[in-house]
Order: structure tokens, then C-alpha cells, then sequence
């Protein structure tokens, strides 16, 4: 079964970066994409970004297409996901996913294994 594990989280001030990092601990003919979902406390949870394992074509929600980067190191088995320009609204609880395909890839009913999530929390 696959295990994610997600790092890099933190406080940063208002314009900063973070650089969060998920670790996949078996990358199997099942894991086709990897996604990053955000949820902030009230909030439902809600597509970040999301990439293929094998040709590394990347997707992103609208709103952060420019200011999030995604990418993927497939010798290391790692998902990365560069934040920069934050804002306040960015703040909440950033989870990586592992989905089949890249079916409905916005929808967090389309992964079939989550990690623990990481805070990022960003000040005004």
C-alpha cells in the first residue's frame, strides 16, 4: 500500500515561500498521478495542483496557476510543490494524494491513498 509522507510546511510572512515536499514509499503501476489538495479550518478541501508520474504533464487550479509549481523527482519517488507571492488566504492544512489516472484529477474521490498533511500558515 502506498505511503505518503508530506514535509516543508511552516510559517512564512505575507509575499514569502515555501517548498513543500511528499515522499512516496512505493511507486506502483497503480499510483499513475500524484495530486496536492489544500483545506483551510471551515473549509471544504480543494484541488491545488496535480502531476503524472510518468511523462510529468502537470495540472493546476486556476486561482494558483502562475505562484505554485508542481514537479516530480522519479529517482527519489518525491512530489514537490514550490508556493511562492503567499498570501494569507493560502493558509491551511496542504495533504498530498495518490490517484490511478488522471480521471476527474480535481476531485479528492479520485485518490486512493492521502498523507497526514503538513501546516502552512502564512502571516500578514
Amino acid at each position: 500500500q502506498v505511503q505518503l509522507v508530506e514535509s516543508g510546511g511552516g510559517l512564512v510572512q505575507a509575499g514569502g515561500s515555501l517548498r513543500l515536499s511528499c515522499a512516496v514509499s512505493e511507486r506502483t503501476v497503480n499510483t499513475y498521478i500524484m495530486g496536492w489538495f489544500r483545506q483551510a479550518p471551515g473549509k471544504e478541501r480543494e484541488f491545488v495542483a496535480a502531476i503524472t508520474w510518468s511523462d510529468g504533464s502537470s495540472y493546476y487550479a486556476d486561482s494558483l496557476k502562475g505562484r505554485f509549481t508542481i514537479s516530480r523527482d522519479k529517482a527519489k519517488s518525491t512530489v514537490l510543490l514550490q508556493m511562492n507571492s503567499l498570501n494569507p488566504e493560502d493558509t491551511a492544512v496542504y495533504y498530498c494524494a495518490a490517484g490511478r489516472s488522471r480521471y476527474a484529477l480535481r476531485y479528492s474521490h479520485s485518490y486512493h491513498a492521502w498523507g497526514q498533511g503538513t501546516q502552512v500558515t502564512v502571516s500578514s
